[in-house]
Parts: structure tokens; sequence; C-alpha cells
């Protein structure tokens, strides 16, 4: 098999889509889009916890303890999407793989010290562990040393894949080495909510406000100089004025609380990554109540959503130059019929959300495992059917 114009399963050349795909994203950068783009984002967690997909019996345990089984796992997932998953991405072959280290989004409570646990159909997790009886002496030991624990494993898994990448192709085509988990963030109230549970840092914010705010200024700080250091490291540029960032867990605060007790810290690490911007932010479920602030505050003009979203009323809110991400809940790409997934995307098309010609069609909010292939394909044709500008 090659890059070229190879049909998967008699129906996708993949030159001729990808010439298309390249015309789409040129003219959307342009500002004159021909019509919405649509993507779709996936984790590993696609192909591993899918056993229709991952016949090696390979799971998330060996997946973080084994780098050679995260190396191949990462590069079977590449190859599965790139000639499987229809979307305004490239398909086929590419000129060269890239494969990173990844411990899913538990690499930042993992890192202050929590333990990772597995689960046989999902993904890994950590449970709390700063209660009541311990809270000052976590505040006491001070952040983690950047390249400690996890982190320092990443290291020693980045450099095997260095190693091994230097002599490796897969299925015909070079593998290059990206980056580690811990040179960006999920966010510092998340990792907050990870550390001292969700329900535990909200009283905190009421009934130890000494407390929330002391472990708020920790995770900030800790986050600022693990990401200095890995940048170091890596050998790209320290400082920058524009930066991309999550913090999912902001949709559990009303404005005002979000306003008063987590925007200061995100406003420290703009000013130390995004000072310019314009800066993105990536938010899981519903906070579009906090965006015009966070637009306004952080300098963001892009906004990649999750579920559920008013769209209309998004755009209504944020304007027509401002970035939005959004579509169908991953919920319904999994258990929906095609002919529902088709008239959600009409429907969402047609809220308003495309005035500007800034608004990218994905799943909120990252594809679950055994979705079915006709319902994203359904979602895709939708896109280009009710979709277009002109």
């Amino acid at each position: 098999m090659d890059g070229g114009r190879v049909r998967m399963a008699g129906m996708v050349d993949f030159a001729a889509h990808n010439e298309d795909v390249r015309e789409v994203w040129r003219r959307y950068h342009e500002g004159n889009p021909s019509r919405v783009p649509m993507i779709i984002g996936t984790s590993v967690r696609f192909t591993l916890l899918d056993r229709s997909i991952n016949e090696t019996g390979a799971d998330f345990e060996r997946f973080f303890n084994d780098p050679d089984v995260m190396f191949e796992r990462h590069l079977f997932h590449q190859w599965w999407i790139r000639h499987h998953l229809p979307q305004d991405a490239e398909m086929g072959l590419p000129e060269a793989w890239t494969v990173s280290v990844d411990f899913q989004n538990s690499y930042e409570a993992m890192w202050f010290g929590a333990p990772i646990r597995y689960f046989a159909d999902d993904v890994p997790d950590c449970p709390p562990i700063v209660t009541d009886e311990n809270k000052w002496t976590f505040i006491d030991h001070g952040p983690p040393e950047p390249f400690s624990g996890w982190m320092g494993r990443a290291w020693e898994y980045w450099e095997y894949f260095r190693e091994k990448a230097r002599s490796y192709e897969y299925r015909g085509r070079p593998v290059h080495v990206g980056g580690v988990p811990g040179c960006g963030t999920d966010g510092p109230f998340t990792t907050a909510c990870a550390l001292r549970g969700a329900t535990e840092i909200c009283l905190d914010m009421y009934a130890d406000p000494d407390f929330y705010h002391a472990l708020m200024t920790l995770i900030v700080d800790a986050t600022i100089g693990r990401m200095r250091a890995f940048r170091k490291r890596l050998g790209v540029p320290v400082d920058s004025t524009v930066w991309g960032f999550a913090d999912d867990s902001i949709q559990l605060l009303s404005t005002r609380t979000y306003e008063e007790l987590v925007l200061p810290y995100h406003e420290r690490l703009t000013a130390e990554f995004g000072a310019e911007g314009p800066n993105s932010v990536h938010l899981c479920g519903d906070a579009t109540r906090h965006f015009r602030v966070i637009r306004d505050r952080l300098k963001v003009n892009s906004f990649d959503t999750g579920f559920p979203v008013d769209f209309g009323a998004l755009r209504a809110d944020l304007g027509p130059d401002v970035q939005i991400y959004g579509g169908p809940p991953v919920a319904l790409l999994l258990s929906g019929t095609p002919q529902a997934i088709r008239q959600e995307v009409r429907r969402i098309l047609g809220t308003g959300v495309t005035e500007g010609g800034r608004f990218v069609l994905r799943e909120a909010n990252n594809l679950a495992p055994g979705t079915p292939m006709a319902n994203v394909a359904a979602m895709y044709d939708a896109c280009k059917e009710f979709g277009r500008y002109e």
C-alpha cells in the first residue's frame, strides 16, 4: 500500500481527497471558505479500547508502562485513522509518522504524586490525594521538580523513542519523535480538582480560601516552572507570546466565581506564555457562559467547545471574527443513526454559527471507541451538503 491513488474498501481515493482537503483549508485560512471544514478528534484510546480494532490485547496499563507498546500503538492508531476516518485531514500514508510520549490526561496529577488506576474499558485515572488532614503538608512540600516522577519517566521514554526511531520504519515510512506531556497544561483548576476532588475544591473556595489560593498558586508556579524547563530541554523557544490551553473543570463554576477565583490564575499563565495573543482554548462540557470574559481578558480568539452548546447564541455573543469548533455530541455519534446525525449537523449549521466563516465542525468531544464509521461518514456528508457558503 502507498500514499497515492489507493482506494480504501473501494471507496476513498486518497489523492483526490487530499487535494480537496488542501483547497478547503486554503480557502478557510484565507477568509474565503467554500464550505465548513470538518475534523474528528481522537486519542489512542479510540483504537486501544475497541477490541474489533485492537487485536493485540494491549491495554492502558501496558501502554503506560511499556514504551514499546506506547510506540507501536501510536503508530497503529495513526495508520488506522488515516485509512478509515473520513474528515478534512490528509488520508493515506504520510511522508513520516510522528510518535509522542502519551500519559493521557492523568500526567499532571501523576506528576504531583497521585497514583494511577487502570480500568478494563476506560482511560486511566488518578484518585484525589489531598485530604483535610494532609492539605497543608502538601502545600509545604512545594512544587515537584520538573523532571521528577512520571515526568522523569516521560523523558526516559522520549529518549528511548528517539533512539528507536533512528532505524525504524512503519509501513515503509520513517518515524519522527514529537513531544512529551507537560509542555502544556490541562489547566490549574482541573488539576486542583484532580488532586483535591471537585466537591472538596469547590467547598475550599468558600470554606477555606487561604488553602484554595495556596493550592492554586502552587499549581500555577509548578506549571510555569515545568513548561519553561521542558521547552528549554526540547530546544524550543522558552518564551512565547501566543499559546493554547485548557481547563475543563471551570464548567462547574458560575461566571462570577470563575472571574474572582480562577481567572487571575489563567491571567498569570497567559502573561507568561501568551501575552500578545491571539490565544486558543479547549473547554469540554458547556463553559460558554465564560467565553466573553475569556475572549476579552485572555486574548482568546479560538474556542474548542464541548457539549451541550447553543451555537447560535454563542456566535451572536462572540461575534463573527472568533473561531469556534464544535458539533454533535459523541453519544449521538456512538449510538445514533446516520439519519439522526445528518439532521443534527443540518440543525447546527443552520443556527447562524457559520456567520463570518470561522466555524469548524467536529465531534463534541473526542470520538468514543466503538463509534460506527457509517455515523462519521454521515456527519461528513452532511457537512459537505449543508455547510457550503456558495
